[in-house]
């Protein structure tokens, strides 16, 4: 007969690296009765004090570039798209559909896509400028 799987799994740490704050002999702290800061064992243990650890500035900076350079791609490419013969009026999507060639063709449809795309522009500007020195 086929063993079945346990529902629950015994408590494993998530870390094998020790509690900061709690003497390496000890698995709870209980040798030591308090922590550094004060805090009971027990408290200690569920995590709620722990600070996280900070992101690095270099990572940030980094994010923040890729992410303005990305929308400010996607910006100029929606501006582009509409009117570039290529890619608007030779699309197979509009060959496939005449209905939707005839929509895609009028001008206030091109200047919605192209709004859009200075929309993009607009908001990977104003995230550049916010998070400049921020």
């Amino acid at each position: 007969m086929p063993r079945q799987p346990e529902l629950i799994s015994p408590s494993v740490p998530a870390s094998p690296a020790p509690t900061p704050g709690v003497p390496s002999g000890s698995e709870n702290g209980s040798s030591s009765g308090l922590l550094p800061f004060g805090d009971p064992p027990a408290a200690s243990a569920q995590g709620p004090h722990l600070i996280p650890p900070r992101i690095p500035r270099w990572l940030e900076r980094s994010e923040l570039f890729l992410r303005v350079m990305l929308r400010m791609y996607i910006g100029l490419a929606i501006c582009y798209a509409p009117w570039s013969h290529m890619f608007w009026d030779q699309n197979p999507l509009f060959m496939h559909f005449p209905t939707l060639a005839v929509f895609a063709a009028n001008g206030a449809v091109r200047g919605v896509i192209s709004g859009l795309g200075l929309l993009n522009l607009w908001i990977a500007l104003q995230d550049a400028i916010r998070h400049r020195d921020g």
